[in-house]
């Protein structure tokens, strides 16, 4: 790799790590009180895919240990926003499904976030911020891909 290639390789994940950690205190200190931001993802991709998964699916759609997800999970079934059951096909296994508490937390949530979201794009600017969005899929992409090859 050329030594300009590195330097950008270098500035880019720079950038995307600072970028990384503050957005992420930025949403967290927005979110209604008692949720965390990985409840927040949580809740969110279920509500988005409409269909039970099992805590194994959700592991790896998040890159998390099972453990961490369990801990997730507890916490989310404890305050009602999820229902855990277990899997009627092998009782071994569990399945997961937002509840109707759950898609009310999230949408506090969104409200609560919404506003930072939107300045952020305005600030950036649509079209910016459209041909930024391929770039960091195909990153998401490759880099999910590659964590699987391990």
């Amino acid at each position: 790799m050329s030594d300009d290639a590195e330097k950008l390789a270098v500035a880019l994940f720079s950038e995307m790590l600072t970028a990384d950690q503050l957005v992420r205190a930025r949403l967290r200190s927005a979110l209604p009180k008692g949720m965390e931001l990985s409840h927040f993802i949580v809740l969110n991709y279920l509500a988005q895919h409409r269909e039970e998964r099992s805590p194994a699916e959700l592991a790896r759609v998040f890159h998390l240990t099972r453990g961490a997800l369990t801990n997730t999970l507890n916490r989310l079934e404890w305050a009602g926003h999820v229902h855990v059951r277990p899997d009627w096909d092998d009782a071994r296994r569990k399945r997961v499904a937002i509840s109707p508490a759950g898609q009310t937390a999230r949408e506090a949530a969104l409200a609560a976030i919404r506003p930072i979201m939107t300045e952020a794009v305005r600030e950036i600017g649509l079209a910016r911020t459209r041909a930024a969005i391929p770039v960091l899929r195909e990153m998401r992409v490759q880099f999910g891909t590659r964590e699987g090859e391990d």
